[in-house]
């Protein structure tokens, strides 16, 4: 491969945040909790093969279209300043071609399920697109962003049941208010930055009680779980991982305590493994009951 090609993919690469993960793991695992409850712990490997996929190729359009939107602002963010649109080094019209060969992917996946999934697949890309829009206008633009993640969650149960139940909009609600949760310890690094451009952010508007409000959230998250797994019909294991959960959202709020904001990015990449340990709960207690 020639170095000019080499360089080139590399930038795309770092536009569509690849060398940072957690953006991806946070979207996907409650696109797995979501598949495992309504599977009862046997999604199909269709199922799992095009929410995986989709998850890393929607995200990574998400990230395109962000930035693209945010090119102005982000050369004014010490964290944001380096990205390749926010420093030229790839142009908007790189990027546009980028983010629909991305959505084209991810509609070519996303045809092998149902209709009424598909339906739902336009929804979530609209409220994708429409997420970098909201920090401009919107006190706490990290429920939209909520939504937007969350919104796999009823894909995932129609493409799985053919239906939405009840349990599947409870998880939804669950997965807004982690984002809430995770989204505001990272725009807590970001707060000051954001204040003098004008970009909202809950870390904004929860001010000197923000990590009061996070704790908060952070409860509502674990019992809106617990309420999952009353109608799922879980067992310990699935307590077990609450426990968990409990024990690294605490972790959080003790490592974000002097707000400085290297400690807010390390607490809100910690929510990795609160969806790690859900996660977990749920495929051990599905392998329980079926042995």
């Amino acid at each position: 491969m020639k170095p000019a090609l080499r360089r080139r993919l590399r930038e795309y690469a770092l536009l569509m945040r690849l060398d940072r993960p957690i953006g991806i793991l946070l979207l996907l695992w409650p696109t797995l909790w979501a598949l495992w409850i309504a599977a009862g712990g046997r999604p199909s490997g269709l199922l799992l093969g095009v929410f995986v996929l989709g998850t890393v190729l929607t995200r990574s359009a998400g990230c395109i279209i962000n930035d693209l939107l945010d090119r102005d602002i982000d050369p004014f963010v010490q964290r944001t300043r380096e990205r390749p649109l926010a420093s030229r080094r790839v142009s908007p019209q790189e990027a546009l071609v980028l983010f629909a060969v991305l959505m084209l992917c991810a509609f070519g996946l996303v045809l092998l399920l149902d209709a009424t999934t598909v339906r739902l697949a336009f929804v979530a890309a609209a409220l994708m697109v429409s997420y970098p829009l909201f920090k401009r206008f919107f006190p706490a633009p990290q429920a939209w962003l909520g939504v937007a993640f969350g919104w796999a969650v009823p894909m995932a149960f129609m493409a799985t049941l053919g239906a939405i139940p009840r349990v599947a909009w409870l998880l939804f609600l669950v997965t807004v208010v982690w984002a809430c949760i995770y989204d505001t310890l990272y725009a807590m690094a970001d707060r000051e930055d954001d204040r003098r451009l004008g970009v909202r952010s809950t870390a904004l508007l929860f001010g000197s009680m923000d990590l009061l409000a996070v704790g908060c959230l952070q409860g509502l998250m674990i019992f809106g779980l617990w309420l999952v797994g009353q109608q799922a019909g879980f067992g310990l294991a699935w307590l077990a991982g609450l426990v968990a959960a409990t024990a690294l959202f605490i972790w959080q709020l003790w490592i974000a305590r002097d707000r400085e904001p290297a400690e807010c990015l390390r607490a809100f990449r910690l929510n990795n493994l609160v969806g790690m340990a859900v996660f977990a709960g749920a495929v051990v207690d599905h392998a329980l009951r079926t042995n």
